[in-house]
């Protein structure tokens, strides 16, 4: 399985809480789905000093670059504008 981290910050802009509120059901749900799949090693939210969202780390893992590319270009806080900056590395989970 090919393996990826990614690190996303949130906007900053004045309506980025509500937009991540708004479609926060939509990404769990399919946060759930890659889980259920076995594409989801660990993910959630990175939290600033008042503990409120700003961002996300997630490790996703899928059978073909084709594959995370179309969950990608499909993940609601993409496709909804939640995440501004994203960081996306190969990676790979120590066996131990």
């Amino acid at each position: 399985m090919l393996q990826y981290v990614i690190i996303a910050q949130d906007g900053k802009d004045y309506d980025a809480i509500e937009r991540r509120k708004e479609l926060r059901p939509r990404h769990l749900t399919g946060a759930k789905e890659l889980k259920d799949n076995n594409n989801l090693i660990i993910g959630g939210a990175i939290l600033d000093d008042d503990g409120n969202m700003r961002g996300s780390v997630m490790i996703v893992q899928f059978e073909t670059e084709d594959e995370f590319k179309n969950w990608y270009a499909n993940e609601p806080y993409i496709t909804g504008g939640v995440w501004k900056v994203i960081e996306v590395r190969k990676f790979r989970v120590a066996n131990v």
